[in-house]
């Protein structure tokens, strides 16, 4: 798959035994890491679609730790070398990996697995609570070609 420009993806390593598991992230010493604002946990309900956002300061880093997601990503940035391009991750328990996500690059994810997920999202920028950097677009009408509907088969 062509990523779109500032995109990159981590496979995360898991270290079990026979006490449980252990899965790193992010690190500092990682050639991803670009600083730390900080770390945050949310969670989606089976079904659910959250989307769509970006951040015009911050990047993104965002791992399913519990349960399955669909990460969708949309380059909707004109001078990008991958305007119009797509991104899609199936992403969490089954599949342990990191998405770096740049900033002006929209975003979201819908929850399809049976129980709720957990997203942990390690951002370089703190929140700012008086003007955030969140931009959004409903979820299914806008203008980006992206369809939540489940596709079986």
């Amino acid at each position: 798959m062509e990523f779109i420009e500032g995109v990159r993806v981590k496979e995360l390593k898991v270290i079990p035994d026979q006490r449980g598991r252990l899965m790193e992230m992010l690190r500092t010493d990682d050639d991803i890491f670009m600083g730390f604002g900080q770390v945050y946990l949310t969670t989606t309900l089976p079904g659910v679609v959250k989307a769509w956002h970006l951040h015009k300061l911050q990047t993104d880093h965002v791992v399913c730790v519990a349960g399955m997601i669909r990460l969708g990503l949309y380059d909707d940035r004109k001078d990008s070398p991958t305007f119009g391009l797509a991104n899609e991750f199936y992403m969490g328990i089954h599949r342990p990996i990191l998405v770096q996500i740049p900033p002006f690059v929209y975003h979201g994810w819908k929850c399809v697995s049976s129980e709720e997920a957990l997203i942990v999202n390690t951002v370089t920028q703190p929140y700012n609570y008086a003007e955030p950097d969140e931009y959004r677009l409903d979820a299914h009408e806008n203008h980006l070609p992206w369809d939540w509907s489940q596709v079986d088969g």
